[in-house]
């Protein structure tokens, strides 16, 4: 520490570092008084009315307290010595913390401050490219859809996703959090790590910790941004000339005579229209985060208010996601060994849902034809200014053309129709939280017991309104004749429900220090988890009155279509686990875990389930021989092996169902009483590597995961009856592969910066089946043994027939085969020259990436500061069904322009077949469809600079961010990055640029 000045005066300020970067948040406190401010951004502090015989108290997390008289000094520059003892403890690895230097399983901790860049309405999105062998995913990119963890791939048929750990407090869920109240995240990867959890732990789990107030003057943090949202990468749909073009091409192809779409070019009813165009808009991100905290040396508080909203990139307003968040955190030392404190989160989620996957809007804007206009003509008389939207194609004096006229151009339904009709809400009101007391027993209050009450109540909202529009085309009951065919009748769908999980845990953790070499830590718990939920649901149709004011199940038919239902269940989990671990000299570590599980999930006899786990480690750069090693800092070998289970199945399932019905009683499910837990086997070997006093860390791990007694649905024979299929014990998946990590700081000049790269490979195969149910067979996909979980099954492409001697001479053994030139030639296996479902179908592709990876940087540099984050999957692949219907189809519908380079002629293509009203071969499941969904993308990119010396304010930042500005991929879709199996017309991710600001008081 070095003091400058020499006159006494009331007024004091300072700068505080670690030798070599200011430390943003320190604590500096005038002892014995409340009276104290904390570090700005830069390190820099100030503090009024000082005087020469005060002394204050320096603190912050991971470095030593220093005290300080004040005298006359008016400057000062306070160096902090790191507290190698605590950092090595922030580690949180379950019910407890562990030091750093101890660890031998796979943990990974991430960077909170760099994942606060990322700007994401969920906080598993900001997981993404931040840590070796974890995938995410969301399932579409409309506003708050929900998002896909996968830790180490796919483990099992069933549910894969990782069990979260919020302040103690296990979820399946954390859509609710607000980014801005993490505080630190841990994620569990091997079973060694996550075995205290047992049961629920066999994706993996994910420890998340929220911000806690600090021991300091009173600060208040305001956290504002704002931006716009746009679809990119859309592809390139003909216009209405290229259309008309293409189908007359189709006809001509076809059939013989005269072509009707000849004699329709120059209809003064044709339009130009690009549905993406007119279907995609801008749309709006806002964010709002206020938090005040403080305390002093007996209590510490936080309590934090945010809103997230977003305005999706479809047209009308009826895709948009709302978020408020009210978190207090409160915690109170009532005595040097007795602990209080209490973690509660209120929150309100609100969503307006459109149709984002599957039959969904943008399926429909590909589909649209363009010489459909998005209106109709006022003259026209079916127009309305309640339904202005044209829906069947024309219309004529005559009324709508009927028979061939009908049938020329597609009947799907205007999506811009859709999205303006389109009234569905989904709330969700929750209340998550605990309240915990630690008391310290012993004289050195080394045995510490702690106890956990936590709460998860949700209530549910669901209402939609499907209001009747487009134009009549005769059909429905005759109640509805005249109403368009668009929601005929229109209907209200109402739901409400409850979810109410309590959880309660008790731990008894021991930790000690013997002749300064012998380090011990033993822990004992059991936990008690209770779940409840229920809902009532009710519909009606037939409303005579549509406005608002009247969309409830009062105003509907009372006659016809009245429908209602309710249900209830509940499960529960009891279990007693038990950790300890040893350290020998920080060279030596051991460490094992064991947890019993009864879930009421199971029948009574197979309830219990064992998850053991050991790991072992060797810190070899604390050897002697190595003491004279200067590059190497740290080298340390590891390894574990351990057993998680996997309870996430229907609850009652090992139980018979039966029903009554007019008095006669048939069972509907055979139950299976020996139905018992799946588990996961793992091994791991770790090696972490520092060089050049620990700038730059290397981490490489291999695991082996067997995931055995899968459950399967095997369909019970025939005689037996019509029955739901019985759940079995009967699988068998293993997953393996390699995780690699880099870090590289740099922080000794004025430009500090850090890179961080991982990548992750994986290997996933299906191990054993049911020998009933040797395969389970998707609509494009198949899962057997030797193959990868729901691997894509089809015929293989060899190109396009360019000529009838190469049809006569492939299809040598098929009797006048149907097809012509142009068609898709697909492989003949075993060479019989037919084309069979039985010998000529294979596995054409798996949609489990087999490389993820992440390479983010980050930099500052006088007040500037800079950091981007690419993140991407390899080895992959997507069945793109949007690419079958739209290029491929024989209905006719709109193309991409790569239809222009369609095969019209000998050698003019050999990878897309000729355009056509009849199947040109796209009606069977191929390869063609299939497509590499690798992808790059730069996830987020931000440039901040800081403000200084501004009166009455600690720090001012100010931000300009933008994210997913930038993808490579060859995938043809509309977004590489989605869940499903079957891309039908996924709502696109968007680009993003917002501006912010950070200020702290």
């Amino acid at each position: 520490m070095g003091m400058v000045g020499t006159h006494a005066q009331q007024n004091i300020s300072g700068y505080v570092s670690d030798g070599k970067v200011p430390i943003p948040g320190a604590s500096i406190i005038v002892k014995g008084t409340s009276l104290g401010t904390a570090t700005d951004f830069d390190g820099n502090f100030s503090l009024a009315n000082i005087a020469p015989n005060d002394v204050l108290v320096i603190s912050s997390i991971g470095f030593i307290a220093q005290e300080i008289q004040v005298g006359n000094t008016s400057y000062f520059e306070i160096v902090l010595k790191e507290d190698t003892e605590l950092l090595d403890e922030v580690v949180l690895v379950g019910y407890t913390t562990q030091r750093k230097a101890d660890l031998s399983g796979a943990v990974a901790t991430v960077d909170v401050e760099q994942l606060e860049r990322t700007r994401v309405p969920n906080v598993s999105q900001a997981l993404q490219g931040q840590v070796a062998g974890v995938q995410v995913t969301a399932s579409t990119g409309a506003p708050g859809e929900p998002v896909e963890i996968r830790i180490r791939g796919e483990g099992t048929i069933g549910n894969n996703d990782p069990l979260y750990v919020v302040d103690g407090i296990p979820s399946r869920d954390i859509a609710f959090l607000n980014q801005g109240d993490i505080k630190s995240i841990t994620v569990l990867k091997d079973a060694a790590a996550a075995a205290i959890y047992g049961s629920r732990a066999s994706g993996g789990v994910v420890l998340i910790t929220t911000k806690q107030g600090a021991k300091g003057k009173m600060s208040f943090n305001i956290d504002y941004f704002n931006g716009f949202n746009k679809a990119v990468n859309l592809p390139k749909m003909l216009n209405s000339e290229q259309y008309i073009n293409t189908l007359e091409t189709a006809w001509d192809n076809t059939y013989t005579g005269d072509n009707p779409y000849t004699a329709d070019r120059g209809r003064s009813d044709f339009a130009d229209t690009d549905w993406l165009d007119e279907l995609f808009e801008t749309g709006r991100t806002q964010n709002l985060q206020l938090t005040t905290s403080g305390g002093n040396e007996k209590l510490q508080y936080l309590m934090s208010l945010g809103y997230y909203g977003q305005d999706g990139i479809v047209v009308y307003d009826n895709d948009t996601y709302d978020r408020i968040n009210y978190r207090t955190n409160i915690s109170a030392d009532l005595n040097d060994r007795l602990k209080v404190g209490t973690n509660m989160q209120l929150s309100y989620d609100k969503r307006a849902l459109v149709a984002s996957k599957g039959e969904s809007l943008i399926r429909y804007a590909l589909l649209r034809a363009p010489v459909i206009p998005v209106y109709k003509n006022s003259n026209d008389p079916t127009y309305s200014e309640r339904d202005p939207f044209t829906d069947l194609p024309f219309y004529t004096e005559t009324g709508y053309d009927v028979g061939l006229q009908r049938s020329m151009y597609e009947l799907v339904g205007n999506p811009i129709a859709r999205a303006y009709f389109t009234d569905n809400t989904e709330k969700i009101y929750r209340t998550f939280g605990n309240v915990f007391g630690e008391y310290r027993f012993l004289k050195d209050k080394n045995l510490t017991f702690r106890t956990n009450v936590g709460i998860d109540l949700a209530f549910f909202h669901n209402k939609v309104f499907n209001e009747n529009y487009g134009d009549d085309d005769g059909g429905g009951n005759a109640l509805d004749a005249g109403l368009g065919r668009q929601n005929r009748p229109n209907s209200l769908n109402e739901s409400r429900g409850e979810a109410f999980t309590l959880t309660v845990n008790n731990t008894l953790n021991y930790k000690t220090l013997l002749n300064e070499k012998h380090s011990l830590s033993a822990l004992v718990g059991m936990e008690y988890i209770t779940n409840y939920t229920s809902s009532i649901g009710a519909s009606r149709a037939r409303f005579p009155y549509t406005d608002d004011e009247f969309r409830y199940l009062d105003y509907g038919g009372t006659e016809l279509d009245l429908w209602n239902s309710g249900s209830a269940s509940e499960w529960s989990l009891f279990s007693y686990f038990g950790s300890a671990s040893y350290s020998y000299d920080n060279k030596y570590m051991l460490t094992a875990n064991l947890r019993a599980d009864a879930s009421s999930r199971f029948a009574d006899d197979n309830q219990w389930g064992y998850f053991p786990s050991v790991s072992a480690g060797w810190q070899v750069s604390e050897e002697t021989f190595l003491a004279e090693v200067d590059w190497l800092s740290n080298l340390k070998l590891r390894a574990s092996w351990g057993i998680l289970g996997n309870q996430e199945i229907d609850n009652y399932t090992y139980l018979t169902l039966i029903s009554q019905e007019n008095g006669i009683v048939r069972t509907n499910r055979f139950g299976n009483p020996d139905l018992k837990w799946e588990s996961s086997e793992q091994v791991n070997i770790g090696l972490d590597a520092g060089f050049l006093k620990n700038t730059l860390n290397f981490t490489v791990e291999y695991f082996n995961k067997n995931t055995s007694d899968i459950l399967l649905p095997i369909s019970l024979p025939s005689v037996v009856g019509n029955v739901e299929p019985t759940i079995l014990n009967a699988g068998e998946v293993r997953n393996k592969g390699f995780e690699f990590s880099v870090n590289y700081q740099n922080s000794e000049r004025s430009f500090k910066y850090g890179i961080n790269a991982n990548l992750a490979t994986l290997d996933n195969e299906v191990q054993k089946l049911h020998p009933n149910l040797p395969n389970i067979v998707g609509e494009v996909s198949r899962t057997t043994v030797g193959q990868p979980l729901n691997a894509y099954y089809g015929y293989q492409v060899e190109g396009i027939y360019q000529n009838q001697a190469e049809i006569d001479q492939h299809l040598r053994g098929t009797n006048n085969p149907s097809v012509k030139p142009g068609d898709i030639r697909f492989k003949d296996f075993n060479g019989d020259g037919v084309i069979s479902a039985d010998n000529d179908r294979g596995f054409i592709g798996s949609p489990i990436p087999e490389v993820t990876f992440g390479l983010s940087f980050n930099s500052s540099y006088n007040g500037w500061d800079f950091s981007f984050l690419f993140q991407g999957v390899e080895g992959v692949d997507r069945y793109n069904d949007g690419k079958k219907i739209v290029d491929f189809d024989t209905r006719p519908f709109n193309f991409t322009e790569a239809i222009l380079g369609a095969w019209n002629g000998e050698n003019t293509s050999n990878s897309i077949p000729r355009v056509a009203f009849e199947d040109n071969g796209s009606s069977k499941i191929s390869s063609i469809f299939v497509e590499d969904a690798s992808y790059i993308r730069l996830k987020n990119i931000e440039l901040g600079y800081t403000l200084k010396d501004i009166k009455g304010i600690n720090g001012l930042r100010l931000y300009l961010s933008g994210q997913n500005l930038w993808t490579l991929t060859d995938y043809t879709g509309l977004d590489p990055e989605t869940t499903d199996l079957v891309d039908k017309g996924t709502y696109p991710s968007s680009a993003a640029v917002l501006f912010g600001i950070n200020a702290k008081f």
